[in-house]
């Protein structure tokens, strides 16, 4: 399958300015982490990751026990540091996090109860990177 190459640019390198626009967005739908041998992979899958163990297929499910909130921020793919910033803040407040890159943003799962706390640990990372 043929494709564009990300690496060469698209999006925000500059850290002052990816964490002063996070911007982070909690989707409302729980999300489940699950391997391909347990879930069929289809077009409803937000992410999946093959492994040389497994295939991880990360879809939203109403028993899901993770939240997705997406830093809205366009963020390159060579950016540094965006995602140690965006961890040591969750990590302050004991909130563990599971992070996919793509090409326009990132998104974090967070523990479904911890959902709330880690929006508002990124606001205020955000509020900090201003």
């Amino acid at each position: 399958m043929a494709g564009t190459d990300l690496n060469a640019g698209g999006g925000e390198t500059d850290l002052r300015r990816l964490l002063a626009g996070l911007a982070p967005a909690l989707d409302a739908r729980r999300f489940t982490f699950g391997l391909a041998s347990g879930f069929t992979i289809d077009s409803d899958a937000f992410a999946v990751v093959r492994e040389e163990e497994a295939t991880t297929v990360v879809r939203a499910d109403p028993e899901g026990q993770w939240a997705r909130v997406t830093l809205t921020v366009h963020s390159s793919l060579d950016s540094v540091g965006l995602t140690a910033a965006v961890a040591s803040a969750l990590a302050e407040r004991g909130i563990s996090a599971n992070v996919i890159a793509a090409a326009f943003h990132d998104h974090l799962f967070v523990p479904w109860d911890r959902r709330e706390d880690a929006l508002e640990a990124l606001k205020s990372l955000s509020r900090e990177g201003r």
